[in-house]
């Protein structure tokens, strides 16, 4: 496609995690070609945006805070951040702001910055949660966001009814990376083949891994007496050292596949999976890999998110499928006996397992975006919304 004139267009980015990040860098690529030398980046992001040209205002890793508690220990560090953010946003005073998931950090520095400058056009890519808790807060956001991206096929129905401000699906990432998720013939083969393999995959944070290392261990180990099974478990290389001293004690030991490339290739091998409930139930389902789900949190997040949450499931996979055909167990629901018998379940030939193949071959349609990358159209709405403001 022709690039845009040069027009001198300066955008700033904020993604705090590596999810956003990678977002966060497809993203300025395509602007980039549409744009070309005219577009100025500035922003924070972690590696891959770095890569793509950003000079990041601060480490995203000083950001790596999960759980109620670990957040109110961390609160005025947060809060001066999101003030040095905001501040550097309205010195900048760019042509577009994007924000990418990560609310209670992204939202708060929009709203600051539509407070302060109501000129600046904000587009949010990633949905907060809005059909899970706090749907409220999709009203709200029609003050501070011009637009949302969002990555899942029913949320921008979720923001109509809802009185949100205009949403539009742009795709998942994952839907093009269909070629390293799923098996070739050889790797099918060993996917039927005995003894089976079995991922199991306890969370990509220091404390999700925490609270459920344990637990998936002996529900493994409760299985082992039932069937056979090789065990594989993916992890990345800054949280290897955690994993295998916390498996060390486990009566089935895992093999641990390190880095991404490692991690695909584990999935194309599996047969089923016990995983933390999060986006990788969606990667898994998309794998063809049916699985079994489960999430612990301190008893406070626990006390909240109850009484907070808003539907009947918190797997990604469920939601889009329209159909809680993925069980998930939680909190004190969520022991070792339990698990190790919904697995069992799924690594056999049951009726659960061909429910969960046949939901699953449903997604590459309920997914679809007709061939257009999400980074190219998430691209196209943030140069339009940016056309509309400057307009």
């Amino acid at each position: 496609m022709a690039r845009t004139p040069a027009i001198g267009r300066k955008i700033f980015i904020i993604a705090t995690e590596e999810s956003g990040d990678r977002l966060g860098a497809a993203l300025m690529k395509v602007l980039r070609q549409r744009l070309g030398d005219a577009v100025r980046f500035s922003g924070v992001g972690g590696r891959a945006m770095t890569r793509e040209g950003i000079d990041p205002l601060f480490p995203i890793e000083e950001l790596s805070i999960m759980g109620f508690t670990a957040v109110v220990k961390q609160l005025p560090k947060i809060l001066r951040l999101i003030r040095r953010t905001a501040d550097a946003v309205l010195d900048d005073a760019p042509d577009m702001l994007v924000i990418i998931d990560s609310p209670d950090f992204t939202h708060r520095v929009a709203r600051r910055v539509r407070a302060r400058n109501p000129g600046i056009p904000i587009v949010d890519y990633v949905s907060p949660s809005v059909w899970a808790w706090r749907p409220g807060r999709a009203r709200a956001m029609r003050s501070y966001v011009d637009h949302v991206l969002a990555l899942l096929p029913f949320e921008p129905e979720e923001y109509r009814k809802l009185r949100g401000p205009p949403c539009s699906y742009v795709g998942h990432p994952l839907t093009e990376q269909f070629a390293s998720l799923r098996p070739s013939a050889q790797e099918q083969k060993r996917r039927d083949t005995e003894p089976p393999v079995l991922l199991v995959l306890p969370g990509s944070r220091r404390s999700e891994i925490r609270h459920h290392l344990a637990l998936f261990g002996a529900a493994l180990g409760e299985l082992s007496q039932r069937t056979e099974f090789e065990l594989v478990l993916p992890t990345m290389p800054h949280l290897e050292t955690m994993v295998r001293e916390g498996v060390a004690a486990w009566p089935v030991l895992p093999k641990i596949a390190v880095g991404e490339t490692e991690k695909r290739a584990a999935f194309r091998l599996a047969r089923a999976a016990l995983a933390k409930s999060g986006t990788v139930t969606l990667e898994l389902a998309l794998s063809g890999i049916p699985m079994v789900t489960a999430y612990r949190v301190g008893a406070v997040e626990a006390f909240i998110v109850r009484r907070a949450i808003q539907v009947s499931s918190v797997i990604l996979a469920n939601l889009v499928i329209g159909s809680d055909v993925i069980p998930e167990f939680l909190q004190e629901n969520c022991t070792p006996e339990k698990l190790a018998q919904a697995l069992g379940d799924v690594l056999a030939d049951s009726a659960a397992r061909r429910r969960q193949l046949e939901a699953f071959a449903t997604l590459d349609a309920k997914m679809a975006t007709g061939n257009v990358s999400p980074s190219v159209r998430a691209a196209d709405i943030v140069l339009a919304t940016m056309g509309r403001r400057s307009g």
